[in-house]
């Protein structure tokens, strides 16, 4: 997978959010910008962002994903 293709799948489940992918070679890292993560704990904002990219974490494809899951008041 390349990180565009990460990017495409977390994007489509948080449409309004920010979201940058790194890396390669089946490790990844995405920084998730998102009025969806307010109130949550940290915990939970992962699951969401995990939840996106289920499918190919079971296939293999996506071997490891380090998240970073803000609310744009976090980032700013």
């Amino acid at each position: 997978m390349t990180p565009e293709q990460i990017q495409q799948l977390i994007a489509s489940k948080f449409p309004d959010a920010t979201v940058e992918v790194s890396g390669g070679e089946g490790k990844f890292v995405a920084n998730v910008t998102s009025d969806a993560f307010a109130g949550l704990p940290t915990i939970k904002r992962h699951k969401l962002v995990y939840a996106s990219v289920n499918d190919e974490i079971a296939s293999g494809e996506l071997h490891a994903l380090t998240i970073v899951a803000k609310t744009p008041a976090e980032v700013g």
